[in-house]
């Protein structure tokens, strides 16, 4: 069986350096907050191009910060809406709920499975404040077209780029993007983790202090924070496997070649993709009519796939007051999408295997 993802083989080569990372933080005796944190903020934020990074617990807690921290500085206030992709993981749209805000759903692109910035102006009203850009399966929302809109109605822009690790877009901002690495992630931890990445000084301030029960001094609270920080060992980890995280994600993008120029099916679309490093291929997304038909044909080929997702988040129990809604594209996605194997370690063998066995389908 070729897995859909193999994480023991992705952490396998850093395996001796993690033992190191470990025998060091151990003989540190710093646990919380150490110097390996602050190595991997410093480290995440120039590898952003962002002048500051606040590592977090994970990228829930990211997204809820940012909203909380830009409230806590007056720029949105409770009941505030924001504007977010109706086709995203449900985890964009609680972070919302989790700081009193109301998510205001826009459909997508069906080719690009992100929001459609076309869509985004007919849902602006007098308490819209701010746009949550979701970078979905690792490629980048149409950022130029969003950010021009948010200028034009003085809206705040955020990036969920909890899939997106490395996307390169030439747009400079001060906004800021939340990041996860949860396991299965491009930078993938080997636990939970998360981070705030800002050129904004005063946000980052905020957050720092909010990560930390509201506390910039021990035992000195100017906010009713929260306890969400970066795993010191988690950072260790972390501050491995980043220098390699351009390499692995070229080898996604080698390998999304292969699947967009070798599959030939009629039935089976492929996904959209413009050929730069706007896509970093977290997930490789095919949609069949017959999903479930060919989940089972590549079941029974050996070939472990994963279906990303597979009730649209307005159809979610969690989710009652807005299941009234209708969002045919964000439903037709949900219904047909099926998520092949794509990895830094997925072989050439396995590649033209998985090509071979969807070209007979």
């Amino acid at each position: 069986m070729i897995p859909f993802l193999d994480l023991k083989k992705i952490n396998a080569p850093y395996e001796t350096a993690f033992q190191e990372k470990l025998k060091t933080v151990l003989e540190n005796g710093w646990y919380i907050l150490g110097e390996e944190v602050k190595a991997f903020e410093n480290s995440f934020a120039n590898y952003c191009g962002s002048k500051y990074c606040v590592g977090v617990g994970n990228g829930f807690d990211a997204l809820v910060l940012i909203f909380k921290g830009y409230i806590k500085l007056g720029k949105l206030q409770k009941g505030d809406e924001v504007i977010v992709p109706a086709n995203t993981y449900i985890a964009s749209i609680l972070a919302i709920l989790e700081a009193d805000l109301i998510p205001i759903l826009v459909e997508p692109r069906i080719s690009t499975y992100n929001i459609n910035p076309e869509l985004i102006e007919e849902k602006i009203t007098s308490k819209t404040k701010a746009i949550l850009a979701v970078h979905l399966y690792g490629q980048l929302a149409e950022m130029d077209a969003i950010n021009t809109i948010g200028a034009a109605s003085d809206l705040l822009v955020i990036e969920d780029a909890a899939q997106a690790h490395g996307a390169s877009n030439e747009i400079e901002s001060d906004n800021a993007k939340a990041y996860s690495f949860y396991p299965g992630k491009n930078l993938g931890a080997l636990g939970d983790g998360g981070a705030v990445v800002t050129d904004n000084s005063e946000l980052d301030k905020v957050i720092r202090s909010l990560r930390n029960y509201g506390s910039e001094t021990k035992y000195y609270n100017d906010y009713a924070g929260v306890n969400s920080r970066l795993d010191e060992l988690q950072a260790a980890f972390l501050n491995v496997k980043l220098p390699h995280l351009n390499a692995e994600n070229e080898q996604r993008r080698i390998i999304a070649r292969r699947y967009l120029s070798e599959i030939k099916n009629k039935r089976i679309l492929l996904p959209e993709w413009d050929l730069s490093n706007k896509h970093v291929f977290h997930l490789f997304v095919i949609r069949t009519e017959n999903r479930a038909e060919l989940q089972e044909y590549l079941h029974e080929n050996g070939i472990q796939t994963v279906i990303h997702y597979p009730v649209p988040p307005h159809k979610q129990k969690a989710l009652s007051d807005y299941h009234k809604l209708s969002f045919p594209f964000t439903e037709k996605i949900h219904q047909t999408v099926l998520s092949i194997p794509i990895s830094s370690v997925l072989t050439a063998e396995e590649v033209s295997f998985i090509i071979a066995i969807l070209n007979k389908y």
